[in-house]
C-alpha cells in the first residue's frame, strides 16, 4: 500500500491546541468497524455502549518529564533534546531525539539548567538519523527530569508547555514512569467514570508500553510495508494475562483503551493468540491485512495523516471506512489528535 492511501484533509482549527475545559468533557464518535455506520454521542456516555462482559485493558504508563534543553558549549546556543531511554544499566547513558542532528556530533558537550554537562558519543546505531546518544557522569533519574525537563507535548500542539499540561497531559490512572508521549485515548477518562465503570460490573485491567517517538515518528517509505518502527518496551503481568486469556476463551470481548494498548496486546499474543507475560521489547506495525488475535473493541483519538496509528487503526476496519468516519468527523468539527475528541470503534 501507498503512504498517499492513508491521506486526508484536515483543517488547521481542528487540531487541538489545548484540553477541554473540564477533563473528559469531550465527544466521542461510535463506529461500526463492518459496516462503517457512525453514531454522535458525549464521552459521558461511553458506559452505557459497553456491555458488562467487556474486559477492558488501559495502559498505566506514566509521562516523563522528557524534552530537555541544553546549552552547546562551543555556540552557546540553546538545542532541544527528548530523552527516549537509557541504553546503560547505571543509567548515565540515553537514546535522546535531536533537532538538527546531522550538525549534533560525538564530542558536543551540552550544559542544562542545573548545571550538569552531557556529551555525545560515537554510536553506529544513530548515525545520519534523528537520535542520538547522550552520556553524563551520573545517572540521570527522574528528580533530574523534573529539575531540567518540561513536558513533551507533540509539535502539532505549536505552543510551550504549561502548569495545566503537568496535570491534564497525563492518565489519571497512570503510574509507572517512562513515556516520551501520552497515550492520549485515556486523557478522556476521569476517576469518576472509572468509578461507573466499576459499578456497571465492567473489568479493567492494566499493561505498560512505554511510548517512544519512534511511534510517531513520519513515515518515509512510500510503500509503507517498507516502513521499520522503533523499539518500544512493554510488560503484561501474570494476572492480567491470565485475565485476558480467560476472557478470550469464554468469548469476552476485551477493549484496547489507545493505540499502546493494542500494539502491547498483539505484540503479547503468541501463534495461537494466547497472551504470554513478561517484558519484551516490540517493533510491532499492524496495517490493514493485518489479523488481530486480541482485540476485538477499541477506543482511541483521531489520528494524524499518513501515520502509523491511521494505519492501525485502519487494520482494525478498513482503510476505506476509517477515512469516511474521518470525512465526517472533519465536517462534525470534531477536535483532533492528542487533546482532541475521541472514537468508540467496535
Amino acid at each position: 500500500m501507498n503512504l498517499t492511501d492513508f491521506d486526508f484533509e484536515l483543517p488547521e482549527q481542528l487540531i487541538a491546541q489545548h484540553p477541554s475545559g473540564i477533563r473528559g468533557n469531550d465527544r466521542l464518535m461510535e463506529m461500526n468497524r463492518i459496516t462503517g455506520e457512525v453514531i454522535h454521542h458525549a464521552m459521558e456516555e461511553l458506559p452505557d455502549l459497553i456491555s458488562p462482559d467487556t474486559l477492558m485493558v488501559f495502559n498505566d504508563s506514566r509521562v516523563r518529564r522528557a524534552r530537555c534543553y541544553g546549552i552547546k558549549q562551543t555556540t552557546g546556543r540553546e538545542q532541544e533534546f527528548m530523552f527516549l531511554n537509557p541504553v546503560s544499566g547505571d543509567g548515565s547513558l540515553w537514546n535522546v531525539m535531536v533537532k538538527n542532528a546531522k550538525k549534533q556530533k560525538p564530542g558536543m558537550r551540552y550544559t542544562f539548567s542545573d548545571g550538569s554537562v552531557g556529551t555525545i558519543i560515537e554510536n553506529e546505531c544513530n548515525n545520519g538519523t534523528e537520535f542520538r546518544s547522550l552520556k553524563f557522569d551520573f545517572a540521570i533519574d527522574e528528580n533530574w527530569f523534573e529539575k531540567n525537563g518540561h513536558i513533551p507535548l507533540p509539535p502539532y500542539i505549536r505552543r510551550e508547555d504549561t502548569e495545566e499540561d503537568s496535570e491534564r497531559y497525563q492518565n489519571v490512572y497512570s503510574k509507572n514512569i517512562g513515556s516520551s508521549a501520552c497515550p492520549t485515548a485515556g486523557l478522556h477518562f476521569t476517576q469518576e467514570m472509572l468509578d461507573r465503570l466499576d459499578k456497571k460490573g465492567i473489568e479493567r485491567e492494566f499493561v505498560t508500553l512505554h511510548v517512544g517517538l519512534g511511534t510517531f515518528l513520519p513515515v518515509r517509505e512510500d510503500r509503507i510495508e517498507d516502513h521499520k518502527m522503533h523499539e518500544e518496551w512493554f510488560s503484561v503481568s501474570d494476572s492480567v494475562a491470565e485475565k485476558i486469556n480467560r476472557a478470550k476463551k469464554d468469548g469476552r470481548p476485551v477493549l484496547a483503551v489507545g493505540t499502546t494498548s493494542v500494539r502491547t496486546l498483539e505484540s503479547a499474543a503468541d501463534e495461537h493468540g494466547i497472551v504470554v507475560p513478561g517484558t519484551q521489547k516490540t517493533r510491532i506495525f499492524i496495517y490493514p491485512g493485518y489479523k488481530f488475535k486480541i482485540v476485538d473493541k477499541m477506543f482511541t483519538n483521531f489520528h494524524t495523516p499518513q501515520s502509523t496509528l491511521l494505519m492501525l487503526v485502519s487494520a482494525f476496519s478498513s482503510r476505506e471506512k476509517i477515512l469516511e468516519a474521518y470525512r465526517i468527523a472533519v465536517q462534525e468539527k470534531y477536535r483532533f489528535f492528542s487533546y482532541g475528541d475521541a472514537m468508540l470503534i467496535s
